[in-house]
C-alpha cells in the first residue's frame, strides 16, 4: 500500500496550509512496471516537484527513490500562492486516486507540524 503523509500548519485563525509531503510504499495493484496506481502517484509527485522548481522561487528540500521513501518534499521558507496551488493540486490528485481505487492501495494521512 502507498502511504502519503501530507504535512500541514495552521495559522492563528485555524486556516490549514500544506507545507510538505512524503510518499512511501507500493500500491500492489499489479506487477512492477504494470502498476497504474504507482505510475499515477509517481507522475503527480514528480510533476509537482518540477513545477515548484520551474514556476516559483520557493525554497524546498526534496528527494525521490531512497530506501522505502519514494518521494519526500518539504518547503523550507514562506510558501508562495503559486506553490500553495501546486501542492493543493497534488493532494487533490492523490485524493482522487484514493477515492477511485480504494484504501487498499493508497491512503492519505494529514499531520500537523
Amino acid at each position: 500500500m502507498i502511504t502519503a503523509t501530507v504535512f500541514q500548519t495552521s495559522d492563528d485563525l485555524g486556516n490549514a496550509s500544506y507545507c510538505g509531503i512524503e510518499i512511501e510504499g507500493h500500491a500492489g495493484w499489479a506487477d512492477a512496471g504494470e502498476d497504474i496506481i504507482c505510475a499515477a502517484v509517481s507522475a503527480l509527485a514528480i510533476n509537482f516537484y518540477n513545477s515548484v522548481e520551474a514556476f516559483t522561487e520557493d525554497s524546498f528540500e526534496g528527494e525521490a527513490g531512497t530506501e522505502d521513501v519514494q518521494f519526500s518534499f518539504h518547503f523550507t521558507s514562506k510558501i508562495s500562492p503559486e506553490s500553495k496551488l501546486l501542492i493543493s493540486s497534488l493532494v487533490l490528485g492523490l485524493k482522487n486516486i484514493e477515492r477511485d481505487y480504494g484504501k487498499t492501495y493508497i491512503i492519505i494521512r494529514f499531520e500537523e507540524v
